[in-house]
C-alpha cells in the first residue's frame, strides 16, 4: 500500500455525496410489446408505460389481485407411514419408486392459481406527423416521461405511482392548438370469455372498474379446478383539466381541447381492507385537490430516501447518447458498455423500492407486473432461489427495510407449515414447501419428484432472517422475529433426519437437487435420494444459524443441546467426486443433464458461508472446477441462472470471469426493457445481477472481514461507490483508479471490529458506534 493516510472522527450520521451517472432508461420510439413497456411502482401498485402516441395503454398492477382464498384446497393425502414406505425405498435403492409414491402421496400436483392483472387504462388520442420522439424512466426519480412533436407541436406525458399517496398519477400537456382530443377508458381482460370487471362513469370527471379476480381455467391435482372467487377491488380514475372539456360517454370518458389534462389512478382490494370500496373513495379523495407539484414533490421526495441511500459510478462521466436498447444490441455485438451495467445494477435497486415495501407483499416471480389472467408459473413464490434471489441485494444496497415484507410472508408461512409437518409427516416444527402463492399455501405442488419434492425452504428462507441481523445487528429483531422462525425451521430438520446405515450419518430423506435428476446405479433416472447436498448443506446452515442466535440470546433448551448433537452427527454437505467435484447427490450418479441450470449444491459457497477462501481452500478450488464443468456442458442459459454465475464468480474474486458472465447476461438474458428474460419474463434475474455487482466491490461473508473491490475486472478501469453495506453494521465509499483503490470512508454503525483487505493490505479497525474514518491509498 502507498501512502495510506488514515483520519478518524466521531459522527452520529454519515451522508456521502458523488456525482454519479444518470441512471436513465430511453428510448426513441413507443413499446410494441409488454417487454418494452417501463415499469412504475410503488411496492403494491404498478403499471407498463408503453408511450403509445395513438391509443395509448398503461398496463396495471396491483400486488394482491389472486383468485381464490387460504381454505381453498386441503394438505397432500400423505401420512407418516407413506413416509416410512418412501424412506424403505431408498434405503433398497429403488430410487424412482421412492419419486412416484412422494408425488403420489404428498404432493397436489399441477396448480394453476396465478396472480393476475389489474387491467388498462387507454389513452385514445389520435397524434399525427410524429417527429423527435422519445420515451424514459428516470431512475433517480422514478418517473416515466414520453415526448414528441405532433404537427410541430409538444406533447408530453409523465407517469409515476406515488407510495405517499398511494395512487399512478398522469399529467398531459400539449401546445398543439387542438388540444387532447379522445376517449380514457378502463378495462380488464376476460377469464375465458367471462367478464372480471364492470367499469362505469359515476360522474363526468370519474371513472370506476371493479370487479373480483377469478382463475376458471385453474387446477389443483393436475386436474381442472375452475375458481370463481378471489380478491375483489375497486379502481377509480379521476381526471381534471383546467382547459379542457371533460364529458361521460360509454364505459369512458371523452376529453375535448385539453392543453392539460390529469390523471389520478387509486386502487384498493378485499385483500388489505375489508371495506375496501370506502378506502378507495378516501384514497382519491386525499388527492383530488393536490397540484400536479404537490404530488410530484411528495413522491420523489419519499423515493428518493430510498434510491439515493447508494450510488455506482463505473468508467468516467459521459453524457448518456445512446438509447438503451441500443446499447443492449453493441453488448450483443461483443462491446463492454459500462454505463449500461451500471444503469442495469441501479435498475434492480428500482425495482426492488417499487415491488417491495412495508406492508406489501414480496415481490413475486414477476415482482408486481404482469399482464396476464394465467401468468407464467403462477407468477407465484418459488422457493428454491427465486424469491430468495429477489432480495439478495436488499441489506448490501443499503434497501434493509425492504426485507421485511418477505418476513412477514414467511412467519404466517411458518404457521401454515406447522400443519404440514404434523399432518402429514407427524412431526414438529413447519414444513415449507417448494412453491407457494399468496395464501400461503403448505402442500408440495409439482407432477413431478424432480420439480417439487424438495424440502429445503425453510433453512434457505432462514438465512434471510439471519443476513438481516448481520447487516442491522437488531437483537429485538433476531429475538422477537428471527429466532422464532429459527426454531420452527430447525425443529422441523430435528425431526425429519434419520440415520443412513451406510455410513452412520443423519440425513435429509427423501432428498433431492431442486429441479435436477440423477441416473442410479439400475441406470434408472430419478431425483429422490438420502441426503442430497444441497439439504445436507442447507440443514448444516439453519442449525448453526439457531445455534448461534441461541447463545446471543442466551437461550438454553433442549432443542438447543439436541441440535448441538445433531449437527456432530450430520453427514457433511461438502463431499468431492473422484474428479475433484463437490458431489450433487450422496454419491457420484451420472449426470443425465451436465450443464444444469441450478447449480444448488453450491449453496455452502453461496449464498451461505461455509465454503471460503480463508478457511476452507480446498473447497474453495473444488467450487471452481465445479463450476466450470457445468459451464463446459452449457450451463447458465437462463438469465436468473446467469445472475447467479456473476454471484458464484464475485465470490471466487475472479474479476474477469464474473465481467464475462455480465457480458452474457446483457446479451442473452435481456429485454429491450432491461427485464431479465428467463424466458419469459422472471424478476429474479434482475435482482440476483444487482446482488452480483455489490458481491464484486464488497465481500463480507467471512466472519470479520471485508474485502474491498475482491473482483474487479479489468474493464472496471475506474470507479467510485458510496453507501454500500457490510455485515457487522459498517457504510463504505470508496473510489479507484487504473484498477487500484484509491479512497475509503468506513462508517461503524454498530462498533464492531473487522479486518479490512484493500489493495493488498490488511487494516485492524476497530470503530466505537458512530465512528467513522477515512483512508488514503
Amino acid at each position: 500500500m502507498k501512502n495510506l493516510a488514515l483520519t478518524c472522527c466521531w459522527v452520529i450520521a454519515c451522508i456521502f455525496s458523488t456525482q454519479a451517472q444518470k441512471s436513465v432508461l430511453w428510448y426513441t420510439s413507443p413499446a410494441e410489446k409488454w417487454e418494452e413497456a417501463l415499469p412504475i411502482g410503488n411496492g403494491r401498485l404498478g403499471a407498463m408505460i408503453f408511450g403509445k402516441t395513438t391509443n395509448d395503454r398503461i398496463q396495471l398492477n396491483e400486488d394482491s389481485l389472486w383468485p381464490g382464498g387460504p381454505d381453498d384446497w386441503e394438505l397432500a393425502e400423505g401420512r407418516s407411514e407413506d413416509l416410512a414406505q418412501i424412506r424403505r425405498y431408498l434405503i433398497d435403492g429403488n430410487h424412482h419408486k421412492a419419486d412416484s409414491l412422494m408425488v403420489l402421496k404428498f404432493s397436489r400436483k399441477g396448480v394453476t392459481r396465478s396472480h393476475q392483472t389489474l387491467g388498462d387504462l387507454w389513452l385514445d388520442f389520435d397524434w399525427k406527423e410524429i417527429t423527435e420522439y422519445r420515451r424514459s424512466l428516470d431512475l433517480e426519480k422514478a418517473v416515466t416521461e414520453v415526448s414528441f412533436l405532433s404537427e410541430g407541436h409538444q406533447v408530453k406525458q409523465q407517469v409515476f405511482a406515488s407510495a405517499p399517496d398511494q395512487a399512478i398519477l398522469i399529467q398531459l400537456s400539449t401546445d398543439h392548438p387542438n388540444g387532447f382530443n379522445g376517449k380514457i377508458r378502463l378495462n380488464r381482460p376476460a377469464d375465458q370469455n367471462f367478464p372480471t370487471a364492470v367499469t362505469q362513469v359515476l360522474h363526468p370527471q370519474l371513472l370506476e372498474m371493479s370487479g373480483m379476480v377469478t382463475q376458471r381455467g385453474g387446477q389443483i391435482d393436475s386436474k381442472p379446478y375452475p375458481i370463481t372467487e378471489g380478491v375483489k377491488f375497486r379502481t377509480l380514475l379521476l381526471a381534471q383539466s383546467p382547459d379542457g372539456k371533460i364529458t361521460p360517454s360509454e364505459n369512458g370518458l371523452e376529453i375535448t381541447g385539453a392543453k392539460i389534462l390529469y390523471l389520478k389512478l387509486v386502487t384498493a382490494t378485499s385483500f388489505y381492507h375489508e371495506h375496501f370500496e370506502k378506502v378507495a373513495e378516501e384514497q382519491l379523495e386525499k388527492i383530488s385537490f393536490k397540484s400536479w407539484g404537490e404530488l410530484t414533490s411528495a413522491h420523489e421526495r419519499e423515493y428518493q430516501t430510498w434510491f439515493n441511500r447508494m450510488s455506482l459510478t463505473l468508467g468516467t462521466e459521459t453524457e448518456d447518447l445512446l438509447p438503451t436498447d441500443q446499447r443492449i444490441a453493441r453488448v450483443k455485438n461483443d462491446q463492454v458498455d459500462l454505463h449500461l451495467e451500471k444503469l442495469l445494477f441501479d435498475f434492480g435497486r428500482y425495482l426492488l423500492i417499487s415491488s417491495s415495501r412495508p406492508g406489501t407483499n414480496p415481490a413475486n416471480l414477476q415482482g408486481l407486473w404482469n399482464q396476464h389472467i394465467a401468468a407464467p408459473w403462477n407468477a407465484d413464490y418459488h422457493l428454491n432461489i427465486n424469491l430468495q434471489m429477489n432480495y439478495w441485494p436488499a441489506e448490501v444496497t443499503g434497501l434493509s427495510e425492504l426485507h421485511l415484507p418477505l418476513f412477514d410472508f414467511v412467519d404466517r408461512l411458518i404457521e401454515n407449515g406447522k400443519k404440514a409437518a404434523t399432518t402429514n409427516f407427524g412431526i414438529r416444527g413447519a414444513m415449507l414447501p417448494h412453491t407457494t402463492d399468496i395464501w400461503k399455501i403448505p402442500f408440495l405442488q409439482a407432477a413431478t419428484a424432480y420439480w417439487g419434492s424438495w424440502f429445503g425452504a425453510g433453512a434457505w428462507l432462514g438465512r434471510h432472517y439471519w443476513e438481516h441481523y448481520l447487516y442491522t445487528g437488531d437483537e429485538r429483531f433476531l429475538r422477537e422475529r428471527a429466532f422464532p422462525a429459527f426454531e420452527q425451521i430447525a425443529q422441523f430438520y430435528s425431526d425429519w433426519l434419520m440415520t443412513d446405515q451406510r455410513d452412520r450419518r443423519l440425513v435429509s430423506a427423501p432428498s433431492t437437487s431442486p429441479e435436477n435428476q440423477f441416473i442410479n446405479e439400475k441406470g434408472i433416472k430419478a431425483a429422490s435420494t438420502l441426503g442430497a447436498a444441497m439439504d445436507q448443506q442447507l440443514i448444516e446452515d439453519i442449525f448453526t444459524i439457531y445455534r448461534q442466535s441461541a447463545e446471543i440470546l442466551k437461550v438454553n433448551t433442549a432443542l438447543v443441546s439436541t441440535i448441538k448433537t445433531q449437527l456432530e452427527g450430520l453427514r457433511p454437505g461438502v463431499q468431492l467426486g473422484p474428479d475433484g467435484r463437490i458431489l450433487e447427490w450422496d454419491r457420484p450418479y451420472e449426470e443425465p443433464e451436465k450443464g444444469h441450470r441450478h447449480m444448488s449444491h453450491l449453496y455452502a459457497f453461496h449464498p451461505g458461508n461455509a465454503i471460503t477462501l480463508s478457511q476452507t481452500p480446498d473447497y474453495f478450488e473444488a467450487v471452481k472446477k465445479t463450476l466450470h464443468y457445468r459451464l463446459d456442458h452449457g450451463g447458465a442459459g437462463t438469465g436468473w441462472s446467469r445472475a447467479w454465475l456473476i454471484n458464484f464468480s464475485a465470490r471466487l474474486m475472479d474479476g474477469q470471469m464474473t465481467h464475462d458472465h455480465i457480458q452474457k447476461l446483457i446479451a442473452q438474458s435481456l429485454y429491450p426493457n432491461l427485464f431479465d428474460a428467463h424466458p419469459p419474463f422472471q424478476i429474479d434475474g434482475n435482482f440476483g445481477y444487482t446482488a452480483g455487482v455489490a458481491e464484486m466491490l464488497l465481500q463480507s461473508h467471512e466472519e470479520g472481514i471485508i474485502r474491498i473491490l475482491p473482483a474487479l475486472p479489468k474493464a472496471w478501469t475506474s470507479g467510485k461507490v458510496a453507501g454500500l453495506k457490510s455485515r457487522g453494521g459498517f457504510t463504505l465509499d470508496f473510489t479507484w483508479e487504473n484498477g487500484q483503490i484509491k479512497t475509503m470512508k468506513i462508517l461503524s454503525n454498530l462498533g464492531k471490529k473487522a479486518v479490512i483487505l484493500a489493495d493488498g493490505s490488511e487494516i485492524e479497525l476497530f470503530l466505537k458506534k458512530g465512528e467513522s474514518m477515512e483512508m488514503e491509498f
